[in-house]
């Protein structure tokens, strides 16, 4: 009956206190309830009836009439939380990702573009109240989703995200470009760019700096990240005859201060991620940094279940008397 129950006034089961004191009163005043006669004899008289033993029993529903009283007024009832949330400040990100070459590269395990996509698309997961676009560049660069709420879809997009999907260099002023022209009409109040690369701009129409300049024109931050070793990292060379890569050692070379001057002229910040557990913590980094203003309402609804314990005092009351006035009527 107390289960997933809560008291209004628990205050009032003190008076339980008082039940022990008036078994104690009862214990030694029970003799003095029943006249007393002294006769030389009981012979005559029949024994074998239990009714004077069980005349306690009286008290007891009594008692247990009194400690349902008590539990009611401690005002038993359960309750009902619902919750509604609501987002007053949303975030808008679009994350544009390298998918030239280079990113087979082997110094993230199992290849830089494959560690990319698991660590992405964890960040996505933990952004549940934002709108998230991709946008995928490599010689030429395309919006591989715009910005959505629907995470299964920005997901999906990123499963299918390979290298060979454009052709093969690294427009990074492109990709940058693209990305805000996913973002220049956006309403949110927050607009935001991540932009991911492991080489310096070799292709395109459109430089980093201009591509920058008209995200600061739009009011959108860039958070940049180089991703590769310090020194060489077994990479993609050639065409084996099957098809496949040929891989050897190369020096990694990555623009960082184009980089930091991209992140530095939008207001965002630069990282370094050289290995898997750095490109995870730079994800979380700015996972932390980016935080959507959420407001919840908490709406309490209460029902009252002290009811069937005043419906449970008075029967045992009407209990007590009906058996005061019939079975142990003379014997009080």
């Amino acid at each position: 009956m107390l289960e997933n129950i809560s008291f209004a006034n628990p205050q009032f089961f003190w008076l339980l206190v008082l039940l022990p004191v008036a078994m104690l009163w009862y214990f030694f005043k029970r003799k003095e309830e029943v006249a007393s006669l002294r006769i030389s004899s009981i012979k005559g008289f029949p024994t074998k009836s239990v009714l004077p033993k069980l005349k306690p029993l009286l008290f007891a529903l009594r008692l247990l009439a009194l400690a349902a009283i008590i539990v009611a007024m401690a005002r038993p009832q359960t309750e009902d939380i619902s919750t509604r949330t609501k987002t007053t400040q949303g975030i808008d990100i679009v994350m544009s990702i390298d998918v030239s070459s280079s990113m087979l590269a082997q110094d993230l395990k199992p290849n830089r573009l494959v560690a990319l996509k698991k660590v992405a698309a964890e960040f996505i997961d933990q952004r549940p109240n934002d709108r998230i676009g991709l946008v995928v560049y490599a010689g030429e660069s395309y919006t591989k989703t715009p910005i959505t709420s629907d995470k299964a879809i920005v997901q999906n997009a990123l499963k299918e995200i390979t290298y060979g999907q454009v052709d093969d260099g690294t427009a990074i002023g492109l990709g940058l470009a693209t990305a805000v022209n996913r973002l220049k009409d956006s309403k949110a109040l927050s607009k935001v760019i991540i932009l991911l690369t492991d080489g310096v701009n070799n292709s395109g129409f459109i430089e980093p700096q201009t591509a920058a300049e008209l995200a600061v024109e739009f009011g959108i931050k860039t958070y940049t990240i180089a991703i590769g070793t310090n020194g060489n990292a077994l990479s993609p060379v050639a065409y084996n005859a099957d098809g496949s890569f040929r891989y050897a050692m190369e020096a990694v070379e990555i623009d960082e201060a184009l980089l930091q001057s991209i992140a530095e002229t939008t207001g965002g910040k630069y990282f370094r991620a050289t290995d898997n557990k750095k490109l995870e913590a730079i994800y979380d980094e700015i996972n932390k940094l980016e935080k959507t203003d959420i407001e919840e309402f908490k709406y309490y609804k209460y029902e009252e279940k002290f009811r069937p314990w005043v419906y449970l005092a008075g029967v045992l009351l009407l209990i007590e008397w009906l058996t005061r006035i019939t079975l142990f009527r003379s014997f009080i």
